[in-house]
């Protein structure tokens, strides 16, 4: 067998993924691992008269008995739990119990009933007058009363491990309310990281151990699972049965989705088609996998299309028709009601193509069809879908010409068709203008309304280079980013990337298959993304307080506010220019000059650059600014491997032991795989750039094609010559060390640069002033000042520069601002007068 499987992702990624709730590590864990949420930690809020609990419940794999959560009465000693068993074989059954005493309700479902269920709706309703309760699962009621209840209760609610109680199952939660008629506590469970739970209003209420977010899942794609075969190739995905199929000429494997088990099986017969670009597609109907060349170099009479039997696994020639020229990223779709199967555009014998064809399941032969109204030019590279309430076809960007002759070069297009196929007819809804990196589409898109389509872009003109989902809107063709980068090698034509929705699993799947030299080896990647995806802004935005929403608000209003006025008075201004004085001017024309100085050592962000010095910034190969994939988590980590590659890297253990003193050994290793991974994935962004583990140490290693400026400043201060080192002066001038990070951990690296920087601006300042350079020694003064705000011999330099520049004002402004610090800081009047500075001649 030529077909291998050789990695299929763990229990660490959620089967079920959704754009928010918390899932909850069950039994599949060790106990110390096991996910357990306090809902109210620092104190309940006393309910009455009613209380209700409602969520929403997701039953994950390999779920099969235990607690879901309990619920404490204190006052009376008494707990009650929800417990979920799944290991019958037909039935699902809840049971509500009075903890250690009895089972008080218990609910009986049909497996199936839940399986087709992405989501359980549970309610807990206590009547606390009527000493009564009713549990709601889906749309089964059952009322008891008889419970004891008093009419005030500050209950005590934990989900997943608590106290004693550790048999967990895997689930997950959202939309958690705990209410009365007075009192609403909604927990939209939407965070993105850390132990800490907030309500809708922003304020934290309680707290877990062990989280899964599930918001991540809906902007970082998860591996699932990976295959290679040393034979031509195809892959195509089932939404009927869940499975992922990826088969050649010996065998196919089967990955289903839902239950995330592979199976690879040889076939009954052989192959009859040869494969050269392994196209495929599914007819869910009868359960069978067409595989199909358009073109082949085989003699005449050999087949072209067969179909696999998916229960038998045997091989049925469909046809030897073919058309005239090969088509390379062509575009298909099945239409299970004509029994036909549509193709449109690619590339073959240097031309692109227009055409839209044909293959007839019945007749067995391919068709040229023709279409009246707005005209595709020439084109492969293109997205096309399907949507059913048109009957039409849509057609998305691709590369090609006019022309279609490839030999006159090409362009990339950004424009939508509709493809009225009961009308024959075709509309171009819109093109918009690009910016930036030109990129081409993957061959399926995904419209799952009116309103937009999903499809993903990526560069295919760089070696190294990386898919991302774009949204675009289909009346006007804006477009948003979503969810982080996906890595794919395009230097081989049959390389490509499919991306498919699952409406059963709410999911999105994106496959890659890259190919070796031979055009014939390839290794095909599966990863999946929660629907609907989410950007990074959305990501990262969850979980804060709703009243900083009001307070930015403010600000924005302010800001508006003071900009208003501040453009009355410029007008104004403007308006009596005659009659500004001298030293006004003498100032314009000094931030005229600080300025040009300030810009001629302002270093231009390069691509391939790493930026530690102000602002923390990563630009990508292409130049795009991609700090956003360092999380906090994932910045600190890189930037402790970085400052210890300084020298010979950072242990395993020593990494554990700074990020994740407080988690367990095997929970420590989870967590530092998983975000080394995500370093891996950020840094698969930029060329010479790598993260490796040699002789037990990690370490960043960069070539001369990445550019850091930390690393760079190490080199050139090692040096002899530091001083009117223009480069040393870009990097300086950029802004203070690791402007934004306050981590204790990096104090005695930051404190290390700040010194030597500290001592190198010194020595620059003077060097400058004494060659009467002064606007450059004021910028530098002003670069000192971020390191050391009270550093004497900066203020010296700053007031007596000002004074050779005739600004005797300014000088006087800026040692009060000094004497304002001072005070602030020392708690103590500046001793030093402005006189005495001016006429110490030291210099």
């Amino acid at each position: 067998m030529k077909l291998f499987v050789y990695f299929v992702l763990l229990l660490f990624f959620p089967l079920n993924i959704f754009s928010q709730g918390l899932r909850f590590h069950g039994n599949e864990s060790v106990i110390n691992e096991r996910t357990s949420y306090s809902v109210f930690e620092n104190g309940s809020p006393s309910f009455s008269e009613k209380l209700a609990i409602n969520f929403e419940l997701s039953l994950l794999p390999p779920s099969n008995v235990g607690y879901i959560f309990r619920l404490k009465d204190t006052n009376l000693n008494t707990t009650y739990n929800l417990m979920y068993d799944n290991e019958g074989r037909e039935n699902t059954v809840f049971k509500f119990n009075e903890e250690g005493r009895n089972n008080l309700i218990t609910v009986v479902f049909k497996k199936e009933e839940l399986s087709n269920r992405q989501w359980v709706s549970i309610g807990l309703s206590f009547d606390l007058r009527q000493d009564s309760m009713i549990l709601r699962i889906n749309d089964e009621e059952t009322k008891i009363g008889g419970l004891n209840l008093l009419e005030k209760w500050n209950p005590v609610i934990y989900f997943g491990k608590s106290e004693h109680v550790v048999d967990i199952p895997s689930f997950a939660i959202k939309n958690l309310i705990v209410k009365d008629k007075q009192q609403e506590y909604f927990f939209h469970l939407n965070e993105n990281e850390g132990e800490l739970v907030h309500d809708s209003r922003g304020k934290v209420r309680g707290q877990v151990s062990n989280p899964v977010w599930l918001i991540n899942n809906a902007y970082y794609w998860a591996p699932r699972a990976s295959f290679k075969s040393n034979n031509v190739a195809g892959l195509n995905f089932n939404t009927q049965t869940q499975n992922i199929y990826f088969f050649d000429r010996d065998s196919i494997v089967f990955f289903n989705v839902r239950s995330n088990t592979v199976s690879s099986k040889k076939y009954g017969n052989e192959l009859p088609v040869k494969l050269r670009l392994g196209m495929s597609f599914v007819d869910k109907a009868d359960d069978r996998l067409y595989a199909y060349e358009v073109y082949s170099e085989e003699p005449a009479g050999s087949a072209t299309s067969a179909y696999l039997d998916l229960n038998t696994l045997m091989w049925t020639p469909e046809s030897i028709d073919r058309l005239p020229t090969q088509l390379h990223h062509h575009n298909g779709y099945y239409d299970s009601a004509n029994h036909r199967y549509l193709v449109f555009g690619g590339f073959g014998s240097q031309h692109y193509s227009k055409e839209f064809y044909s293959y007839d399941l019945i007749e067995k032969r391919w068709s040229l069809l023709s279409f009246e109204g707005d005209k595709i030019t020439p084109r492969y590279f293109s997205s096309m879908c399907y949507e059913k309430e048109a009957n039409a076809l849509y057609v998305f960007g691709g590369m090609g010409n006019d022309s279609g002759d490839q030999t006159i070069g090409r362009r990339y297009y950004y424009d939508l068709y509709k493809v009225d196929l009961n009308e024959k007819k075709i509309t171009k809804l819109w093109e918009i203008p690009w910016q930036g990196d030109n990129v081409v589409p993957v061959r399926s898109m995904i419209m799952l309304d009116d309103s937009c389509f999903y499809t993903l872009c990526y560069p295919e003109h760089f070696s190294n280079t990386s898919l991302k989902l774009y949204r675009f809107s289909i009346k006007d063709g804006s477009f948003d980013i979503l969810g982080d980068s996906i890595p794919i090698r395009s230097d081989k034509i049959t390389t490509n990337a499919n991306l498919y929705y699952n409406e059963k699993l709410n999911e999105l799947y994106c496959t890659v298959q890259e190919f070796d030299e031979n055009d014939i080896s390839s290794v095909a990647r599966v990863y999946s993304l929660s629907f609907p995806p989410i950007s990074f802004d959305e990501l990262v935005g969850k979980g804060k307080d709703e009243s900083m929403a009001y307070i930015w608000i403010v600000m924005i209003s302010l800001s508006i506010l003071a900009a208003g006025i501040y453009f009355f008075f410029y007008r104004k201004k403007k308006k009596t220019e005659d009659d500004i004085e001298d030293e006004d001017n003498q100032v314009l024309i000094l931030e005229s000059k600080d300025g040009k100085i300030r810009e001629s050592f302002l270093r231009k962000d390069q691509s391939n650059s790493i930026y530690l010095f102000g602002e923390f910034t990563v630009k990508d190969r292409n130049n795009k600014d991609i700090s956003y994939m360092f999380s906090t988590k994932l910045k600190q980590t890189f930037l402790l491997i970085l400052q210890y590659s300084i020298e010979d890297g950072i242990s395993s253990q020593q990494l554990s032991d700074i990020l994740w003193p407080d988690k367990t050994e095997n929970k420590a290793k989870n967590l530092k795989g998983v975000t080394l991974n995500h370093i891996r994935k950020a840094l698969a962004e930029l060329d010479h750039i790598e993260l490796i583990h040699d002789k037990g140490f990690f370490k960043i290693v960069l070539d001369e094609g990445c550019y850091c400026d930390c690393l760079r400043f190490f080199e050139i201060t090692k040096g002899a010559n530091i001083i009117n080192n223009k480069e040393l002066i870009e990097i300086l001038t950029r802004g203070k060390f690791l402007k934004n990070t306050e981590d204790e951990m990096f104090d005695s690296f930051k404190q290390e640069i700040e010194n030597k920087a500290e001592s190198i601006l010194q020595m620059e300042i003077e060097s400058r002033y004494i060659q009467q350079d002064y606007q450059t020694a004021l910028l530098l003064i002003d670069t000192l000042f971020t390191i050391d705000s009270l550093n004497e011999e900066a203020l010296y330099y700053q007031i007596h520069s000002l004074v050779k520049l005739k600004m005797p004002d300014q000088a006087k402004n800026k040692y009060l601002l000094f004497s304002a610090e001072y005070k602030k800081v020392m708690n103590e009047n500046y001793s030093i007068g402005f006189t005495s500075l001016l006429n110490d001649n030291k210099a």
